[in-house]
């Protein structure tokens, strides 16, 4: 009588007579090697892994495996469909998949898939009930061993190396604003939805009043949400600083230690992930979108800390005299000459430069620097060897691995004299132009300047498609619909407010 066989065959190769992927084209360090043998002596105490990337849009896209299943895909990845390149934030296709994407990326031809590693070195449990399930990074591969054109992780490791080559390490911190609300019963969001158009946002009530700035009893009205968070945040290994309400109703602020630079987005993407799962998980919903559309909300920012190590361990922004080295000062100036051109990588939607026109939100409202100065758009901070950078411009919905690649880039190419211009003084404007005030304006700043230099011209190509099918979308809508000017419209809602 016939038995079926559920042995696994392919377990430790790619295939009959081949070696696993990792292998066959030498992807790991020894680092990652030795982590990966700690991982599969360890698999039985795991049930599920989630194998995770994050898309050019900065979301996490995942696929959930058995933990036997891992053993295979721990060294021989996993195919992944190339939706996530092709469509915009409102799942419109920006990319025409089924001829020629015009990007140069051939393989995302008929939504091809591509390979997606994982990094052992991000392997850990995530603190949920239930079933034990582990959460691991991948990196993106084409079939021939190749980084993938479009990895923003790879971009963000290229623009490190170069930092490495010169004995250089970049130091970065977050410091990242988002909203929580309470879900009200209402529809799932699925009317009307489809490839660019979107349902429903979630139905949400304000969890407090708000507007009493760091008020200790606001805090407290969400700190059975927040203390225990922060202990789950404590429990991954993230090194979590603080966290305090902020001004608008149910607005929350949340630190972290400064981190090494790939070790800061990936933890970005993680947070933002974790506290999402956490809020849906209790009935709540948590946002990092900039400005909801809920009444009395206020503009939410993401601020990067930013330094840079010698191979001592030595601040070079640090000045003996005081103030900010020359060396922290021509890196100002590199992020100040590439302000405009890269602030899509920073500021991404159409929400987000709501809040770089905030009248009451502290967001930059000009490109310079200065010390301990929140309206412009790069402050100053601390003395001696906590002397660092903040860029106030970003919103909390950007892409990590992009937003820090373009700020390390532009301050590496000041450091390195590139730009072209000696480091100016605190507090004057110059020669330099205000930011972007909204996403087309920084869509054809982009375009005009360095993004293709830095990101290789076929994720450039693509991010460029992404945005402007967003943009195109939004005026369309705005057209008909005819919204009042200055008022966060529903289109906004519906495209943002839950998916990120």
């Amino acid at each position: 009588m016939f038995s079926r066989s559920w042995s696994r065959p392919f377990s430790e190769s790619g295939g009959v007579g081949r070696p696993a992927f990792v292998t066959e084209f030498g992807l790991w360090t020894d680092e990652q090697a030795a982590a990966a043998e700690q991982i599969e002596a360890s698999l039985d105490e795991v049930d599920l892994v989630r194998l995770v990337f994050g898309d050019p849009h900065g979301l996490a896209r995942s696929k959930t495996l058995t933990a036997d299943a891992f053993r295979s895909v721990l060294r021989n990845g996993m195919d992944f469909s190339s939706g996530p390149f092709i469509f915009d934030t409102g799942h419109a296709a920006a990319l025409d998949y089924l001829s020629d994407p015009g990007v140069g990326v051939d393989e995302i031809a008929g939504a091809g898939s591509f390979v997606l590693v994982p990094d052992p070195l991000t392997f850990q449990l995530l603190p949920h009930e239930g079933p034990r399930t582990a959460w691991v990074l991948g990196d993106e591969y084409l079939r021939d061993g190749s980084p993938h054109p479009l990895s923003a992780r790879n971009v963000l490791r290229q623009v490190v190396a170069r930092y490495a080559a010169r004995d250089l390490t970049p130091v970065l911190g977050l410091e990242v604003e988002w909203y929580l609300t309470k879900r009200l019963p209402g529809p799932p969001g699925n009317a009307g939805n489809g490839f660019g158009l979107q349902g429903a946002a979630p139905q949400v009530e304000a969890v407090n009043s708000g507007y009493q700035f760091n008020l200790d009893s606001n805090y407290d009205s969400v700190a059975h949400f927040t203390s225990p968070l922060a202990l789950k945040l404590l429990e991954l290994g993230l090194p979590l600083r603080s966290i305090e309400h902020e001004s608008g109703p149910g607005q929350i602020e949340t630190t972290f230690n400064p981190m090494h630079a790939l070790d800061t987005a990936d933890a970005m993407l993680l947070f933002r992930t974790l506290v999402k799962q956490t809020a849906t998980r209790q009935g709540y919903h948590a946002t990092f979108m900039s400005l909801p559309r809920v009444d009395s909300f206020d503009p939410s920012g993401w601020h990067l800390h930013q330094s840079v190590m010698d191979a001592t361990g030595r601040n070079i922004f640090a000045a003996p005299e005081g103030g900010i080295s020359d060396q922290g000062k021509a890196y100002i100036d590199g992020l100040l000459a590439r302000a405009r051109d890269l602030c899509l990588l920073s500021v991404p939607t159409v929400n987000g430069y709501r809040r770089l026109s905030s009248e009451f939100s502290l967001s930059p409202t000009r490109i310079g620097w200065s010390y301990e100065d929140r309206s412009v758009m790069l402050r100053v901070v601390g003395g001696g060897s906590a002397t660092h950078v903040e860029n106030r411009t970003g919103e909390p919905t950007a892409n990590p691995y992009l937003a820090l690649a373009a700020q390390l880039s532009a301050g590496f190419d000041g450091l390195t004299a590139t730009v072209g211009a000696a480091p100016r003084p605190a507090g004057g404007e110059g020669a330099y132009e205000t930011l972007p005030q909204n996403l087309g304006e920084a869509l054809e700043a982009f375009r005009a300047g360095q993004g293709a230099e830095l990101l290789g011209k076929p994720l450039a190509a693509t991010l460029a498609k992404l945005k402007e099918s967003e943009f195109s979308r939004f005026e369309a809508w705005r057209a008909q619909e005819r919204p009042a000017e200055g008022q966060v419209t529903e289109w906004e809602q519906r495209e943002y407010f839950e998916a990120y």
